[in-house]
């Protein structure tokens, strides 16, 4: 029986003699990021990934994240911690349906949120993290641009670039919308002193009483560097319990208790330990032209976002 210390002390003593670099997303439990090499978004994590010397990667955190970082790491091994974690956003839209609405919309760039899976990707024309995409958008030459596939965060980018024509498709992250108005007033009526940062997948009327907007590395950097003392934090609920340890001295409240991502969730540190003894965890594969095709769309926002 192991305590939390020594199951994470027995991981890092693993993971060094196996040669396995552990990247673990912004969501993933604190215990789990006490034990990574990198901690981070989506994105972020993939370059970091490209850049490791281990030549086995373990991903703590959904599906589509261990895809990216496969695409910009071909020759390394990935594995995905927990097999059951995918992303409902990143499964709403199928190339079948993005086929169809290029086909009716043939002179619109195709812009995916990175949060899509790899097939999706090859039919795309550039990709974006949320971080990046109001950047990327106002540097793409056409004036039409198709985002897909959050509403939500296609409407902020596209209020901060009003000399695009942006269409959207009715999609999102099903953790962000459970975030209500009623549950901005009812925090703001607790914790009156407190700024609301919240991320752009969230409802347009969540988004528009926020005090801060951005992506999830925005709002802990925003939160670190503010002079204010208290902060309710309108995304997934982990990012509390890490501005916690972050700055003690300061106080964060979740907007919604219900801001979980499940997904996220099921990836615990016993998984983490059963994949770097090797007998945990789902290798990632890919078929060649789905990679070297969706490299394309991750390569154009590379180009784009410089």
């Amino acid at each position: 029986m192991f305590t939390t210390r020594e199951l994470q002390d027995e991981i890092i003593r693993l993971k060094k003699e196996k040669d396995v670099c552990i990247l673990a997303h912004a969501y993933q439990s604190h215990d789990i990021w006490e034990v990574a090499d990198y901690v981070g978004d989506s994105y972020g994590l993939s370059k970091q990934a490209a850049q490791a010397q281990q030549k086995t990667v373990l991903m703590c955190g959904v599906r589509f994240m261990a895809e990216t970082v496969k695409i910009l790491s071909p020759d390394k091994k990935v594995i995905l911690s927990n097999a059951n974690a995918g992303c409902p956003m990143a499964e709403q839209m199928d190339v079948e349906l993005i086929s169809n609405m290029k086909k009716m919309y043939p002179d619109y760039t195709v812009v995916a949120y990175i949060n899509t899976t790899s097939e999706l990707k090859t039919i795309c024309d550039v990709c974006v993290t949320s971080s990046s995409a109001v950047s990327i958008v106002k540097n793409i030459e056409n004036k039409n641009i198709l985002f897909i596939p959050d509403c939500n965060l296609g409407r902020w980018v596209a209020g901060q670039v009003p000399e695009k024509n942006v269409k959207l498709l009715q999609g999102g992250c099903p953790t962000h919308v459970r975030m209500s108005l009623k549950d901005v007033e009812a925090a703001r009526a607790e914790h009156p002193d407190a700024l609301l940062l919240v991320h752009p997948e969230c409802l347009p009327e969540v988004s528009e009483r926020a005090d801060y907007r951005g992506s999830t590395t925005g709002i802990m950097e925003y939160a670190k560097k503010s002079d204010a003392k208290e902060f309710i934090i309108g995304t997934e609920n982990s990012i509390v319990q890490h501005l916690q340890f972050a700055c003690p001295d300061k106080r964060f409240y979740p907007l919604s208790k219900d801001c979980v991502c499940h997904n996220m969730k099921l990836t615990t540190l016993s998984d983490v330990y059963q994949c770097v003894q090797g007998i945990g965890g789902e290798e990632i594969t890919l078929e060649p032209e789905v990679m070297e095709k969706a490299k394309r769309c991750i390569d154009t926002m590379l180009t784009l976002g410089e």
